[in-house]
Formats: structure tokens, C-alpha cells, sequence
């Protein structure tokens, strides 16, 4: 496959895989794609310099990027204690009964557990940004940084266009594109409802050739929201997009391991599997933010008639870290709590990446030849 992305960072196919996990994200690169590694889940500098290193001797040399989490808008920050200080002590409560009901059990020890609640902070998340451009200069792997809440502040656009990284943004909406572009993103990221994780309201279909009109000769456009098969591939690339960015999709690969208790599915990939594309909800209750969640006990007890209304971004991230961590660690399906998209409903098995890919690409190419014989030779007028 051939298309400005694919020129312009030296990979065969136009296919950016995010994803949380350094396994799933080489291999993504190494089949030929761009493995994009979500950094909010590193609250030390040590760990992601760690996974980086990881990523360098395990991507046979090939492009990859990484995603961070910051708004635009500098935020003011509080320690710790000033953060925690500003949960109700209602909310609490009701997240304890709620595991108590669920049957979650407590995680061992007495230390509390943060994970990956301060990569949601702007401060962790400019030092991930810092770190990667270490490793750009010193590797030159790192190609590409996304910033999950919009256009990142322009200086990190600036320092990353100064170390040869293009900078990439989710957007749900035109408007959103349009500051994107003014902002001096060089690739939108046009995600539709459908999709995983945070998203707006409007579908992909109608999304992503809106947006690719909005940014012509201005910026290049990734297709998100949907996208899990080689016919949505297509769809894709016939609305104008340059590629397609897919979140979802890996979460059921062979190589993600994140939360493995041995050698078989995962938990949350025992959730994945049984669900259908009907399987989802968009609530405020894993970030603050609207974000699709895969359906499940935990989902439910937050829609009850006494649950309390989540908090903004990041309380409710440090409201629920403890939570997620104990239902990660409680080995029952039923209760997960973990973004995931409508495409669900298409992952029905765990699958190497490299077979992912290829029959991405290969219902594409079947896509497009299908397509080219119902164009019929127009008669001479």
C-alpha cells in the first residue's frame, strides 16, 4: 500500500496501531505498520525509559511513535494531598460498596495504588514528552507523537517539529481539526463516535471526509471510530484519509499481555471476546471525559440510581485508580473496566499482530478490486 503517511515515515502499510502494551506496539512496526505506545500508564520517568529501550531493540529498526495525554491549556496542579482533598467523600463511598457488591476482592498490602493516574497530570505528561525526544535524537525510531486531548501546547509542537517528530491530534469534530491546524498539528486523527476510549458524537462515516475537506493541503488525516477490518480500510481511504488509526483492535492480540495471570486469555481479553458491538457504553466514569467502555458490572453500577455524578479529569481518574486496579487483579470478566470500541464485536480471537495486519491488507487489496469492476466505461456522448 502507497499513500503520503506510508512515504512519509518509511512504512508498508498506512496502518497506526495504538496501544497501552511495547509488545503489541513493536510488533505492530515490525509487521510493517507504526506501533504508537500510549505512555499514561508510566508514572515513573525510569519505567517508560525502560520500555523505550525495550521498544529500540525490538522494532528491528523500524518507525514507531508514542501517545500522551495533555491539554492545550496548562492546568493548574495540586500535590497529592491537595488532589484527594477535592474527592467528595460520597463518591468514595460509593466506589467501596460498589466493589464490595462486586465481590472485588482488596489488592495485598496496604500501599496505595496510583497507576497510571499521574500520567494523566500535564507535568508527567511533558516529562514522557521530553524523554521520547531523547530517544528521538539518540535512536531516531521515534517518528510520531499523539496527543489524545487535542492540540498539545505549542511549544511541545515546537520542540518535537525541532527533533524531526510529527505531531499528531485526536479530533471528534471540524472545529476541533480546523484549531488542530492552526495550532501547527501536522496530522489529525479524525475519530468517530464509534470508537474506543475518548470520543465525541459525531460517526466516523460522516466524520472523517468532513474533516479531510476541512484540512486539505493543511494537514493529513488518519481515519478513527470502526475501523477493524480491510473493507473499513477501504472505506477509509476512499473518504480521503491518508491511513487509519486503530486503538480497539489490538487489545485481542497473542502479544498483549497487560494484566496476564498466565498463559491463556487475559481477563479483560475474556470480556473482548464475548462481546458484541452492542457491548459498549460512553460514560464520564473511567477519566472524567466521555469515553466508550466495554459494558459490564462496573459500567452498571455507575449508571444505578445512587450513583454519584463522576467527577471532572483528573479526580476521577484518582477516584477510580484503586478500583481499576483491584478489578484488573480480581480475575472475573464480568466486572472490567477498560475502553474498547464498537468493532468489538469483530474480535472474536487472539491473534498475532502479523496475522491481524496481513488480512488487513489483504481484504483491502480484495476491497479494492472489488471496487474497480463496478466502474463502467462512460459511452461517448
Amino acid at each position: 500500500m502507497r499513500t503520503e503517511l506510508t512515504e512519509r515515515f518509511g512504512i508498508e502499510y498506512p496502518i497506526f496501531g495504538f496501544t497501552p502494551s511495547e509488545h503489541v506496539a513493536a510488533a505492530i512496526s515490525r509487521a510493517g505498520g507504526m506501533g504508537v505506545l500510549g505512555c499514561v500508564r508510566f508514572n515513573e520517568a525510569d519505567e517508560l525509559n525502560r520500555v523505550l529501550e525495550w521498544m529500540h531493540e525490538n522494532t528491528d529498526g523500524k518507525p514507531f511513535g508514542v501517545d500522551i495525554v495533555m491539554p492545550a491549556k496548562i492546568p493548574t496542579e495540586g500535590t497529592q494531598v491537595d488532589l484527594d482533598s477535592m474527592i467528595p467523600d460520597e463518591h468514595r463511598a460509593f466506589v467501596e460498596r460498589t466493589l464490595d457488591e462486586l465481590k472485588v476482592p482488596r489488592l495485598p498490602g496496604e500501599e496505595r495504588v496510583n497507576a497510571g493516574v499521574l500520567g494523566w497530570l500535564h507535568s508527567v505528561a511533558r516529562s514522557h514528552v521530553d524523554i521520547a525526544m531523547e530517544h528521538a535524537d539518540r535512536y531516531g525510531q521515534i517518528k510520531l507523537i499523539a496527543n489524545a486531548l487535542g492540540s498539545p501546547p505549542k511549544d511541545v509542537i515546537d520542540k518535537s517539529h525541532d527533533h524531526g517528530v510529527s505531531v499528531a491530534a485526536l479530533a471528534g469534530a471540524k472545529a476541533h481539526a480546523l484549531h488542530h491546524v492552526d495550532a501547527g498539528v501536522d496530522i489529525v486523527i479524525a475519530q468517530g463516535y464509534e470508537a474506543g476510549g475518548h470520543t465525541g458524537e459525531i460517526t466516523s462515516i460522516v466524520l472523517w471526509p468532513e474533516i479531510v475537506d476541512a484540512v486539505e493541503g493543511h494537514a493529513s488525516v488518519l481515519a478513527a471510530g470502526g475501523v477493524g477490518s480491510g473493507r473499513q480500510m477501504a472505506a477509509a481511504l476512499a473518504s480521503g484519509a491518508q491511513g487509519v488509526w486503530m486503538g480497539s483492535y489490538w487489545l485481542t492480540a497473542a502479544e498483549y499481555r497487560l494484566g496476564a495471570h498466565g498463559d491463556g486469555p487475559t481477563v479483560i481479553q475474556e470480556a473482548l471476546l464475548a462481546a458484541t458491538s452492542h457491548d459498549t457504553v460512553r460514560r464520564r466514569i473511567y477519566s472524567g471525559k466521555p469515553a466508550r467502555l466495554l459494558k459490564t458490572k462496573w459500567t452498571d453500577a455507575w449508571d444505578a440510581a445512587d450513583a454519584p455524578e463522576p467527577l471532572p479529569m483528573p479526580l476521577q481518574n484518582i477516584l477510580v485508580s484503586e478500583a481499576h486496579a483491584r478489578i484488573s487483579a480480581a480475575d472475573d470478566a464480568s466486572v472490567v473496566a477498560m475502553p474498547a470500541g464498537q468493532i468489538v464485536g469483530r474480535m472474536n480471537a487472539i491473534t498475532p499482530v502479523a496475522e491481524l495486519i496481513d488480512g488487513l491488507v489483504a481484504e483491502y487489496e480484495q476491497t479494492v478490486a472489488r471496487l474497480s469492476t463496478t466502474v463502467a466505461e462512460r459511452s461517448p456522448a
